[in-house]
C-alpha cells in the first residue's frame, strides 16, 4: 500500500520517465508543481498540451516547428547556400544557442545504424538530396556527432552529395574549449591534431 497520495504518486512515475529524471528528482518537481500556484501548474499543462497539438515538421528542413515552413527557412536574413545537417532537433538548438551559423539546417532525425536496423530510407536523407537538387546551396555542412554512426553516417552524405557539385564540410573535432590536453583522451587528440589550421 502507498503511502503517498494515489495523484502525487501517478505524478511522480510519469516524471521519472523523463530522460535523466530519477525518482528523487520526480518526486522534488511533483513537490514543487504541488506547492506552485494553480495558475502557473496549469500553465504548464497547456504548454505539453499545446506541444503535442501544433507542432510538426518542417516541410522544408524537417525541423520541428508550429509554423509551416518554419521561421528558419522563411527569414530572409539567413544564408540561403549554405545549410548544416544535424541528427536531431536538439542539435539545431545548441547551434542556434551558440549564435554563430547563419545559414539553413537539416534535421535528419536520426543517423544510419545498421545494428539498430536504421538505414538511409529511415531518416530525412533523401529529403536532403531532394532539397539540394533545386542548386540553390552552395556548401553542406555535415554537424552529426563524431560517434561512429554519425561518422558513417556523415561518410555517406558526402557520398551522396559531392556528385551533385555541392562543397562538403564537416564540423571540426577536437580539444573543447577551457579543455586541458593531459586529460583529453587520445581519440579527441588525433581528431584535433588532424583538423588543425594555419594560425
Amino acid at each position: 500500500m502507498s503511502r503517498v497520495a494515489e495523484p502525487i504518486e501517478r505524478l511522480i512515475k510519469r516524471l521519472a520517465k523523463l530522460p535523466g529524471v530519477g525518482e528523487k528528482t520526480a518526486a522534488r518537481l511533483a513537490l514543487y508543481i504541488l506547492r506552485c500556484p494553480k495558475e502557473e501548474a496549469m500553465d504548464l499543462a497547456r504548454s505539453i498540451v499545446s506541444v503535442k497539438e501544433k507542432i510538426t515538421l518542417c516541410k522544408v528542413c524537417c525541423n520541428l516547428t508550429d509554423e509551416d515552413p518554419c521561421r528558419i527557412c522563411t527569414s530572409a536574413k539567413r544564408d540561403k547556400e549554405s545549410l548544416c545537417v544535424v541528427e536531431e532537433p536538439g542539435d539545431l538548438i545548441a547551434l542556434e544557442n551558440g549564435g554563430e551559423f547563419k545559414g539553413c539546417y537539416h534535421v535528419l532525425h536520426g543517423v544510419i545504424s545498421p545494428l539498430d536496423g536504421i538505414s538511409p530510407d529511415d531518416i530525412k536523407i533523401q529529403e536532403l538530396l531532394t532539397r539540394l537538387k533545386s542548386g540553390q546551396v552552395k556548401e553542406v555542412i555535415i554537424a552529426t556527432n563524431p560517434t561512429t554512426n554519425g561518422n558513417a553516417t556523415a561518410l555517406y552524405l558526402a557520398n551522396m552529395i559531392k556528385p551533385l557539385g555541392i562543397q562538403v564540410t564537416r564540423i571540426a573535432q577536437g580539444i573543447p574549449m577551457g579543455g586541458d590536453i593531459e586529460y583529453t583522451d587520445g581519440v579527441t587528440l588525433k581528431k584535433a591534431m588532424e583538423g588543425r589550421r594555419s594560425f
